[in-house]
């Protein structure tokens, strides 16, 4: 105990945290919470935003809803309620995730940003430092260190916003957007737009745009694939779950896209190729969606969402595509994604690969060595993160409760160093 002492940085306020510190008050963070609490475990949950299900609330746009059914978004131990439509919309569902924290009395400490967690081998305790963020940013009581048996990394896989590389952006002279930021397609009406990205994001922008009159042009790089949201009335991931219970997944995957061409027709003659491996397989080896139409198909079959190949260079007011073809534009929308931020602030720590997820593969990637846990790293949505969350709290909490058993019975003042009162 002394070694750690002597490393700890005493111009921070410490907390020693009897239990777990989870990172991120996202769904996947809620979740683990709630999983804890049911099993009588302590913890802190921190967040750098101001609050729960930040991504949610501030960087996703108005008409934004779930586009798998409630049944697989639903976070553990609290079902949808029952009056929610069956694909629930950006407000329903932050509604959903505020009244579960309430159920579940989980209270983030909001506006600390993790700067950095590492784990102590001397002491075999985490160490995990953190500064004011957003409004609270230079508080000087928010630069804390909690000392931990356990760190849960919740901050899931899309933490941080992508910003392409394009040549001559920076020359482009009009507005330029990441999707994050775009709101409604209101303060684009009657304007060109581009919209880069082909996901499920920069689809339902295309189609958002179309229906506030204004003109886009989609930038379709890779292939891509394009599946209806319903079959004859059932959800086709509900479907394509129900297929992998009794197929191979090549075979479910042929099943699908025979599906998909009955329904959509062949897309590839719109400038949408399809990728060679299937659907379901390219999720589970790549983590790749397909996407699910909702009607942006319908806008590039009629021509109102022009569908166009990779970008060669920007100028000011056009855009140069690497066909050849120069298209005026009067704004940019970056539908590019985002990405995980764990390699920023996890040191000393070979769990996670680069790209911030971790190396282990599905479906054991939630659990790491010296008491690290990643809850909302599957590529499974919400519904593996969920999972994720009830495996890691079980397997804590049995720790945990091994850990305090030696402590109930001796003196306080002799008890095991992680069984301190939260400070």
């Amino acid at each position: 105990m002394a070694s750690m002492m002597e490393r700890i940085d005493f111009s921070r306020r410490c907390v020693l945290v009897t239990g777990p510190v989870i990172v991120g008050a996202g769904p996947s963070g809620l979740a683990m919470a709630a999983c804890l609490k049911e099993h009588g475990v302590p913890y802190v949950v921190l967040e750098r935003a101001d609050c729960i299900a930040s991504l949610w609330q501030k960087r996703t746009y108005d008409r934004l809803k779930l586009h798998l059914p409630k049944q697989f978004c639903q976070l553990p131990r609290m079902p949808f309620p029952e009056d929610y439509p069956e694909y629930p919309s950006k407000r329903q569902f932050v509604e959903y995730v505020e009244g579960y924290a309430r159920h579940f009395e989980i209270r983030p400490r909001f506006n600390q940003a993790v700067q950095s967690a590492r784990f102590d081998e001397i002491s075999g305790l985490w160490r995990v430092r953190t500064t004011g963020a957003g409004a609270e940013s230079g508080n000087r009581n928010l630069e804390v260190e909690y000392i931990c048996r356990w760190l849960v990394v919740a901050t899931g896989e899309n933490a941080e916003k992508v910003i392409p590389e394009l040549e001559g952006l920076g020359e482009f002279g009009g507005e330029v957007t990441h999707s994050c930021d775009y709101k409604s397609g209101e303060s684009y009406r009657g304007k060109r737009v581009l919209v880069v990205g082909c996901g499920n994001s920069g689809m339902e922008l295309g189609l958002d745009l179309c229906d506030h009159n204004a003109f886009p042009a989609m930038v379709v790089r890779d292939s891509v694939h394009v599946l209806p949201r319903e079959v004859m009335g059932k959800s086709t991931f509900e479907l394509a779950v129900l297929l992998m219970k009794w197929l191979p997944v090549w075979l479910a995957d042929k099943i699908l896209l025979l599906l998909a061409w009955l329904v959509l027709g062949d897309i590839e003659k719109y400038g949408l190729r399809r990728p060679s491996t299937g659907p379901l397989e390219l999720k589970n080896g790549e983590g790749r969606s397909p996407v699910l139409d909702i009607g942006t198909l319908g806008k590039i079959r009629s021509g109102d969402i022009k569908v166009v190949p990779g970008i060669k260079l920007f100028s000011p007011g056009r855009v140069e595509l690497v066909d050849g073809q120069v298209l005026e534009i009067d704004s940019i929308i970056l539908a590019t994604g985002y990405r995980s931020n764990v390699p920023q602030w996890l040191q000393g720590c070979d769990f996670f690969s680069k790209d911030g997820f971790p190396k282990i593969p599905f479906p054991d990637r939630w659990k790491g060595k010296s008491g690290l846990y990643a809850v909302g790293f599957s590529r499974r949505g919400l519904a593996g993160a969920s999972s994720d969350a009830v495996q890691a709290a079980s397997d804590i909490a049995r720790l945990w409760k091994e850990d305090v058993k030696p402590c109930r019975s001796r003196p306080a003042a002799a008890c095991h160093r992680r069984c301190i009162s939260q400070l």
